[in-house]
């Protein structure tokens, strides 16, 4: 069984004191929106009736006992803002404090802040000292640029790839892409969201250059977060379009067809991911 996280009441009360000595508010901002997904963590089982307590994963000692890792708490974290953030439950322009948001997940405000801290490196949210950390504002022209930039990058890669890839290469790679055609099924944007990107990177590392990967990966993730209208109006049925872009660029990449290939990515690029 993973261990359960239960901060001791003093800890809880000096992270909450040093988030108020910085000027962090948890009582006048916007409600923390409960997570959709079931494998997002939830507060502690006395925050919110039916919610259960945020989780860590085991890592055996040599008694066998399971200990905490911190770095998994603070995994689990960021995985779940970046979950909001894409489905639309962090508001664009709203200042968070991490002592809230810690009490909305039941740990304390410290991997909380370790999180944003690496959100606001991505440019997802910004940091105002004092305050917290405000979910950025985003507009048109910024997701049109990083189309641009995506298309600079991948679409070169993509092009050589397909010259040089065996066809077996790409038969391997279909199942991530038919996971992508059901997670665009749920209608659930961030759940489709991680399934894209793993379809994105899975093709790109075949071109054995690392740093690409990372730079493209974080590229699409900049591209995922919310305009400043709120979440896309676009819904299941975009999807699941966008999704079966990804079957149509294995055949043509499997094909050699660098007309298809060049024109598909080009496109997808201008869809909703």
């Amino acid at each position: 069984m993973p261990a359960q996280l239960r901060p001791a009441d003093e800890v809880r009360e000096r992270c909450e004191d040093a988030g108020a000595a910085r000027g962090e508010h948890i009582h006048s901002e916007a409600p923390i929106p409960r997570p959709r997904r079931a494998d997002c963590p939830r507060g502690d089982e006395g925050s919110r009736a039916g919610e259960g307590p945020l989780r860590e994963a085991p890592s055996e000692t040599g008694s066998g006992r399971p200990v905490v890792q911190r770095n998994s708490v603070r995994r689990q974290i960021l995985d779940a803002l970046r979950t909001a953030l894409v489905a639309g439950e962090l508001t664009p322009g709203q200042v968070y404090s991490a002592p809230a948001l810690g009490e909305r997940f039941g740990v304390s405000a410290t991997p909380v802040r370790e999180a944003m801290q690496q959100l606001a490196l991505e440019g997802a949210v910004e940091v105002l000292p004092n305050r917290g950390f405000r979910v950025v504002v985003r507009s048109a022209r910024e997701l049109a640029e990083l189309a641009e930039i995506r298309a600079l990058i991948e679409v070169p890669m993509m092009l050589r790839l397909a010259r040089t890839v065996p066809a077996e290469r790409w038969t391997e790679l279909r199942p991530l892409a038919e996971a992508t055609v059901r997670a665009a099924a749920s209608g659930y944007r961030a759940t489709y969201a991680e399934s894209d990107r793993a379809f994105h990177s899975a093709v790109l590392t075949l071109g054995g250059n690392e740093q690409l990967v990372r730079i493209a990966e974080d590229l699409h993730r900049r591209a995922q977060w919310p305009l400043v209208g709120g979440p896309d109006p676009r819904g299941r049925a975009d999807l699941i379009a966008d999704a079966a872009e990804h079957t149509a660029l294995l055949d043509a990449l499997t094909a050699q067809d660098l007309a298809v290939v060049q024109s598909l990515v080009r496109e997808h690029f201008t869809g909703t991911f």
